[in-house]
């Protein structure tokens, strides 16, 4: 079975294992569970509807150019594209980009409705779309349990460079990524007045630096807006860093009864206390068993089974 991946190529410097890690490390965990699958790309380089649209021309040549048996489009815009043609079947999976966005939102109404099944990463995706009908399933994407692991944290910074004596908090993306809400975090950790705690930020670092990273800080921040279902933090959690987060995507729900975790307010004062709170800590936090039923290759067998449904 040969399957399609749709999805955003927009990304300056764009590499498929940073820009879109979900969807590669989704990819390599099929292939691991069923080497009969069969993958392709399909990267969409405009912006914009109009830019997405343009692109019609060029995936109709790649659709033309070997039989597939099933497109798998990633947000709701590359399902759009996708389902534009109506020869091979679509699945499009929500990530939240899409249905947090009120524009997007009716665009997801219309790709919930043309597409063959839909995906869903997190229960409260479902709870905002206009409108959900039975072919939809709600499926996280998986963290990849063997790079997302504990290890020593002196042995990790020493590998990256970061001092000993120094208290990390990783912010969860690029300073300049506005949905991320940088300024709170930045606000926050000023409120510490703590020379050696240093905010660090998520960018330009391979999968395997990422995973090292959240064993080499003391704490991973999110401040975002709106989300998803992060896998900043369920990767922090698979790799035993604690995580301070607003109340955003399914947070609340990966992190729930987890000890030295916490859901703040978007106050700076409240963000502070819980970050502090963690800096403080003094019993070993152990977060990993928690995010078992998350491993990418128990998540690839979901998938798997939809692939199967639409050929």
């Amino acid at each position: 079975m040969r399957i399609l991946i749709v999805c955003s190529g927009n990304a300056p410097n764009f590499k498929l294992s940073q820009h879109q890690a979900f969807v590669y490390d989704q990819v390599a965990a099929l292939k691991r569970r069923d080497q009969a699958l069969q993958f392709d790309y399909f990267f969409i380089t405009g912006r914009g509807l109009t830019g997405y649209l343009s692109c019609l021309k060029k995936l109709t040549r790649k659709l033309n150019s070997q039989p597939y048996q099933c497109i798998h489009a990633h947000v709701a815009m590359s399902g759009m594209l996708a389902n534009l043609q109506r020869r091979v079947p679509v699945i499009t999976t929500f990530h939240g980009s899409d249905i947090n966005v009120p524009l997007l939102r009716v665009i997801s109404l219309l790709v919930e409705l043309l597409s063959r099944r839909t995906i869903y990463v997190s229960p409260g995706l479902v709870s905002k779309a206009i409108y959900t009908g039975p072919k939809r399933a709600i499926i996280p994407c998986g963290v990849d349990l063997n790079v997302f692991r504990p290890r020593n944290k002196m042995e990790s910074r020493q590998k990256l460079g970061l001092l000993s004596h120094k208290k990390y908090v990783l912010f969860s993306s690029d300073f300049g990524n506005a949905v991320k809400n940088y300024p709170l975090a930045r606000a926050a950790t000023n409120l510490l007045a703590d020379d050696t705690i240093e905010l660090l930020e998520l960018k330009n670092y391979t999968r395997q630096e990422v995973a090292l990273l959240f064993t080499a800080v003391d704490v991973a921040l999110m401040t975002s807006f709106s989300e998803g279902s992060p896998q900043f933090i369920k990767e922090a959690l698979a790799c035993n860093c604690p995580v301070v987060s607003t109340d955003v995507g399914d947070a609340r729900l990966v992190m729930n009864g987890i000890p030295g975790c916490h859901l703040t307010t978007y106050d700076p004062t409240d963000v502070a206390q819980n970050i502090q709170s963690v800096l403080t800590a003094t019993s070993p936090f152990l977060s990993r068993h928690y995010v078992q039923h998350l491993d990418n290759q128990l998540i690839a067998d979901q998938i798997r089974t939809l692939y199967h449904q639409v050929e």
